[in-house]
């Protein structure tokens, strides 16, 4: 095991190192130094090596123009010639007549909505309406507890408010409150996409 001594390089590097563990001031001496160290050389460097100029490359479809702008102006934005998604008008929804597939699934739905006998649990009620229900709407459903559903029964025909050529909303009441459904044309056919109960 080699002897340390008090001579040489190693003793000095030592002596550098340890001097700001050997007492709470030097340590915070010695990071309130290096913290003002960082923030010179933050500040000082970018002036001295400075900024490299950035080229804008002119891209298709954009008109840019070369004038100089003075220090502290910001540059024009290059305009675009290329149509955009926005600039084309938004296409309205068709309206059609109500599809019979669509009131169909409409009625089976509100019929596994209503029925819920005592002790069902809410993964067999959601079952019965997973044929009739989106992907997408089922996780909502899930938070639904068929105990809580006040109606037992559906007692009228749907009630079209809107039909357009993928979507249908209609209110089919039951003994409770209406229900106010919307049916979508899924890849899988016409789904059930939305419900609230209407008064």
């Amino acid at each position: 095991m080699p002897i340390r001594t008090n001579r040489g390089r190693a003793a000095v590097y030592r002596r550098l190192w340890g001097w700001p563990l050997r007492s709470p001031r030097h340590l915070m001496g010695t990071l309130v130094f290096l913290a003002i160290l960082v923030t010179a050389l933050g500040i000082v460097l970018p002036k001295a090596v400075g900024k490299p100029q950035a080229k804008a490359s002119p891209t298709i479809g954009t008109t840019t123009s070369v004038t100089a702008t003075p220090p502290g102006v910001a540059a024009p934005v290059p305009t675009s010639n290329l149509p955009t998604r926005l600039s084309a008008p938004l296409a309205t929804p068709t309206t059609a007549e109500p599809n019979g597939d669509a009131l169909r699934v409409a009625k089976e739905w509100a019929a596994a909505w209503v029925d819920h006998p005592a002790g069902i649990t809410s993964e067999q009620w959601l079952a019965k309406l997973k044929p009739y229900t989106t992907e997408e709407y089922l996780p909502v459903m899930a938070s639904v507890d068929p105990a809580n559903i006040p109606a037992t029964k559906v007692t009228g025909e749907p009630v079209v408010g809107t039909s357009y050529t993928s979507s249908v909303q209609l209110t089919i009441p039951t003994d409770g409150p209406k229900l106010a459904i919307t049916v979508v044309n899924t890849n899988a056919g016409w789904r059930v996409a939305d419900y609230d109960q209407a008064s």
